[in-house]
């Protein structure tokens, strides 16, 4: 089904397949005519082309990248305008939509979420935006629908902002990275390796394209093949996909942890942006002649099944077909990778969902970016027709991605086919993939054809007591399992007439209700702030020395996001850094901002000149400790900070408030073996943070003490190896990392955060 190539590969006339290897250039002479060098030849991709055309700098490995577009949603944009007003924004550069897919319901925390709409609303007059309101469109769909040009790049502040399949190179980054390119800086990265994704052959019916995203987030995700890299699509079963097919893979390239994805265009692409009323943003994107990729990965359409990615990851992945040939064991394994997900806070079982020797599901979600396309709900109805969800616990609840999506189901006939069956179609809102909406019951198990299902990310609370799972799967087993009443079936498994009904796009719906103000900023217009959105607080240079307090160890595999801050009624308080804070590692160590909060008011103690002693019992004993190798450090010139230490923190969403909130609590750095994201180690420096990386083993105590001298000078003289010691009636020394970073890079770390940088 899936095959991982060792080395890099040749793909000739975007077909044939040749492995870098101590024959190949004779293989190329013999193919082509010429032999063509591995340099060359890698400059032949189609993430080459585009990279180099949105490049700035005149050096391809480090890449200097403006962007075409920008686009964010609710929880974020907030935030990055904020940011951006301080640093002295004056209008938006570049188209910049703002949506409102995440913080949609209106009821949630009173009038704060409808007070960010209004601040978004008058930010794109006075600035010359894009304003989506709520309940139009997702903001990915949005982006497909009105944004996406092939060969274009557009940069969003979530990180599923992949549009690939439509010929553009998309990039989820934090809100630091927006910020940079609405003040006409660049998109600093080393050129990206390239892997190709050689499709070949056909999905056979029932099987989604959630189905061949979980089969190929399972074979690459643990071993890192493509992280950090750009995912490039090729290959002839390319041609066998409808665009709405491939958008549903390519969405989910993000779960891989790569940078980005593109794939090749055909007349299916450009008949989706006739679709849409924009021919004009078509044009065929192929690799040369002979191009040289990184890596490869070999998917046979054909021999996909249907898939299931069990909790609490998209790359638990399994066929439907052997999770049921294996029911009682595979289930036994994932309550045990819980018991390290949720450190045994609650009580998680799956093995009481076996009823009869089946798996029963309380509940199936098609939504969002993933789920909510037109094809996918299609499919899902024609598999419903003249069927019933039943009346016991099993619920079905269907989010078309945008409201011209959803009156398209209307006028053909697939919405009152759902609703006939006791499915429930809802707006286009985010809120089931992040636990904003349709929350199972406590122990309930969710099927869902969204993106993610990390712990919590349903919406329960372990801190209470609660929890729910899900799990992945595509909308059509999804649509099986409804119609045999909850109890699990894949989509090849029932007798369905697959309609494929044609998309007719309505514009008008759109041009009645979305504000466009592109080219039309108007300095006058007053920004609407609602009480829950507050400006950043006022953060210090990164002193000469530094004493970190280590505030929470942890030593799961990997850290998410959500786990640094949740999601959920959460994001509400997004726009106000301060309240936000409070959540920080709520659900994973909920003493953190306890202890992070005494550890600033050490700082901010010092920094007022008074005495530290009566903040912390072990001050003066840590001094005297320093001192004795050190001389010289006195209050004056050490800084103190909190920090974390995570085995790889920061896999998944792209929210700069997971290293944000840090900051505001006093916190400068992580120390990490690796970090799982790109984005994530961004956000940490575009908030003045130290992104350590420490290879050596060392088990962290929560309450350490580690002295590092001259950190400043070390950033200033581009130093990797930093010393660092850990103060405990002794001094261990350590041996942290930087690793790579830019010298704007290096000097937001020692103004404090990317707001100072910008003051300069």
């Amino acid at each position: 089904m899936i095959k991982l190539y060792e080395g890099g590969a040749y793909l000739v006339n975007g077909t044939e397949i040749i492995e870098d290897g101590a024959n190949q250039a004779e293989i190329l002479q013999s193919k082509t005519g010429s032999v063509v060098s591995k340099e060359e030849a890698a400059k032949n991709t189609i993430a080459y082309g585009i990279l180099k055309a949105h490049n700035t700098s005149d050096n391809m490995d480090k890449l200097q990248i403006k962007f075409d577009k920008l686009t964010s949603h609710d929880i974020t944009f907030v935030g990055i305008i904020q940011t951006a007003r301080a640093s002295g924004l004056e209008k938006f550069p570049i188209p910049y939509v703002l949506t409102n897919c995440h913080n949609s319901l209106c009821a949630v925390g009173g009038t704060i979420n409808e007070d960010d709409h209004m601040f978004g609303l008058t930010c794109a007059k006075k600035y010359g935006g894009v304003y989506v309101p709520p309940h139009q469109a997702v903001i990915h769909q949005y982006a497909r629908e009105m944004l996406a040009e092939c060969g274009a790049m557009i940069l969003g502040s979530d990180s599923h902002t992949r549009y690939g399949a439509l010929g553009t190179m998309a990039i989820g980054e934090g809100g630091g990275e927006l910020v940079k390119q609405l003040l006409c800086q660049t998109y600093d990265v080393k050129m990206p390796g390239v892997v190709g994704i050689y499709l070949d052959g056909k999905p056979e019916p029932g099987v989604g394209p959630q189905d061949v995203a979980l089969a190929i987030i399972g074979a690459v995700f643990a071993n890192g093949y493509v992280k950090n890299k750009v995912m490039e699509f090729v290959g002839p079963g390319v041609d066998n996909l409808s665009a709405d097919y491939r958008i549903g893979i390519d969405v989910m390239t993000t779960e891989t942890t790569c940078l980005s994805s593109i794939w090749k265009t055909d007349s299916e692409v450009k008949d989706f942006y006739e679709i849409h009323g924009r021919g004009e943003s078509y044009k065929e994107l192929n690799p040369g002649a002979v191009a040289y990729y990184d890596g490869l990965v070999y998917v046979d359409l054909s021999k996909v099944k249907p898939m299931i990615a069990m909790p609490f990851h998209p790359s638990n992945t399994y066929t439907i077909e052997e999770l049921n040939a294996n029911l009682m064991d595979i289930l036994e394994d994932c309550e045990k990778r819980a018991l390290v997900s949720l450190d045994g806070k609650v009580d998680f079982t799956l093995k009481d969902k076996v009823r009869n020797g089946k798996l029963y599901v309380d509940q199936g979600i098609i939504a969002g970016c993933a789920g909510g396309g037109f094809e996918n709900i299609c499919a899902a109805a024609d598999i419903l027709k003249g069927a019933s969800i039943g009346a016991d616990e099993f619920t079905l609840s269907v989010y078309p991605a945008s409201t011209p999506i959803y009156m398209e189901l209307a006028k053909n006939g697939r919405l009152a086919d759902l609703m006939a069956t006791g499915a429930i179609v809802k707006t286009a809102f985010c809120g089931p993939c992040f636990g904003a909406g349709d929350t199972p019951a406590n122990n309930a198990f969710s099927i869902r054809h969204s993106t993610r299902n990390f712990p919590n990310r349903e919406g329960s609370k372990v801190q209470n007591g609660q929890i729910s799972s899900v799990a992945l799967m595509d909308a059509r087993s999804i649509a099986a399992t409804a119609a045999n009443k909850g109890y699990l079936t894949a989509a090849t498994d029932v007798d369905a007439n697959f309609t494929n009904p044609k998309y007719y796009f309505d514009k008008t719906i759109y041009e009645n209700r979305i504000y466009n103000g592109v080219g039309k900023a108007d300095p006058s217009v007053d920004i609407k702030f609602g009480p829950n959105i507050k400006d950043w607080p006022a953060m210090v240079a990164l002193t000469d020395n530094l004493i970190l307090k280590v505030a929470s160890v942890i030593n799961d595999p990997v850290t998410t996001t959500d786990e640094l801050i949740p999601s959920g009624e959460t994001s509400s308080y997004r726009s106000n850094p301060l309240g936000l804070a409070e959540f920080t590692l709520s659900r994973k160590d909920p003493e953190y901002v306890g202890r992070a909060k005494a550890v600033q008011a050490v700082e901010k103690a010092r920094e007022e000149g008074n005495c530290m002693c009566k903040y912390d019992d072990n001050w003066k004993e840590v001094m005297d400790t320093i001192k004795a190798q050190f001389p010289d450090i006195t209050h004056e010139n050490v800084g103190v900070g909190s920090t974390i230490f995570a085995v790889k923190p920061g896999d998944g969403s792209a929210r700069e408030q997971a290293a944000s909130c840090q900051k505001v609590l006093g916190g400068w750095a992580n120390v990490a073996k690796e970090y799982a994201t790109k984005r994530y180690r961004s956000n940490l420096i575009n908030w003045g943070m130290l992104p350590f990386i420490m290879p050596e083993d060392y088990a962290f105590d929560i309450d350490d003490y580690i002295f590092i001298p001259d950190i400043a000078k070390a950033v200033k003289d581009k130093n990797d190896d930093i010393k660092a010691y850990v103060v405990n009636k002794g001094m261990k020394e350590l041996t942290f990392h930087l690793g790579d970073l830019t010298d704007d890079e290096r000097d937001i770390i020692l103004k404090g955060c990317l707001i100072n940088y910008n003051r300069r």
